[in-house]
């Protein structure tokens, strides 16, 4: 198991999401998946749920344990953990400005990701309080 992906999976599971291999073993599956997930929302709004874009194509399967959040939620989510495990593996942290970066560099900005990651600073940065309950709030 790679570095990158071991602090990606410690940062999906703290915050009580899934994150399989298969999607995000590596950087590279990371960023495409990445890629892939903020294109459905691009298409079809932000409000689509990680179920709806399965049945919209999106081979991921391995995601039907948290079919009805949002998808832009767990996007959020996932770039915040590729920030995560980055940051960790080059530098070992994050910040906001990290993931920023990332973000842009990867050509995977939006004015919907940006806003997500500043109302919610849990998806990157291990020091908030309540990490755990993440998954909670975002199937309301």
């Amino acid at each position: 198991m790679s570095n990158f992906y071991q602090y990606f999976r410690e940062n999906m599971e703290s915050l009580g999401l899934p994150a399989p291999v298969s999607l995000f073993g590596s950087l590279q599956m990371a960023l495409a998946n990445a890629a892939a997930f903020i294109a459905h929302i691009d298409k079809f709004g932000q409000r689509i749920t990680v179920g709806e874009m399965i049945g919209a194509g999106l081979r991921a399967e391995k995601l039907g344990a948290i079919a009805t959040m949002g998808a832009a939620f767990y996007v959020g989510a996932v770039i915040g953990s590729i920030a995560v495990a980055t940051g960790r593996t080059l530098s070992g942290g994050v910040s906001l400005a990290d993931v920023m970066w990332d973000i842009r560099c990867n050509g995977l900005y939006r004015p919907w990701l940006a806003d997500t990651m500043r109302r919610h600073p849990v998806i990157y940065d291990a020091r908030v309080i309540g990490r755990s309950l993440y998954q909670a709030r975002m199937t309301r």
